[in-house]
């Protein structure tokens, strides 16, 4: 992807070099190929393209903050249960006086 990204703003900055080389164009005109033909196309397509690679990185932060939170949260009070987890109960029985 890297090497696509390498050529296109190669060729556009050789087509605004030519712009302002050319008799008939300006350096304004060059600027404004080199912005709105090379530099803002390729930054858009670079950012959609790396969208679900940052979509996955946020999952696995997610995923390792709520790992670490269980963790400490299992230890917090040394039974090594997760806070509100059914414990049974001792000495009652189901279903009588």
């Amino acid at each position: 992807m890297w090497i696509v990204a390498i050529a296109w703003i190669y060729v556009t900055l050789m087509m605004a070099l030519a712009e302002a080389t050319s008799p008939q164009g300006t350096v304004l005109g060059a600027v404004i190929t080199f912005l709105f033909y090379g530099v803002g196309p390729l930054a858009l397509v670079l950012y959609l393209m790396g969208a679900p690679a940052r979509r996955k990185a946020l999952r696995r932060a997610e995923a390792e903050a709520h790992a670490r939170q269980m963790a400490d949260s299992a230890q917090a009070d040394g039974s090594g249960l997760a806070p509100g987890a059914p414990v049974a109960s001792e000495g009652k029985e189901a279903g009588g006086v």
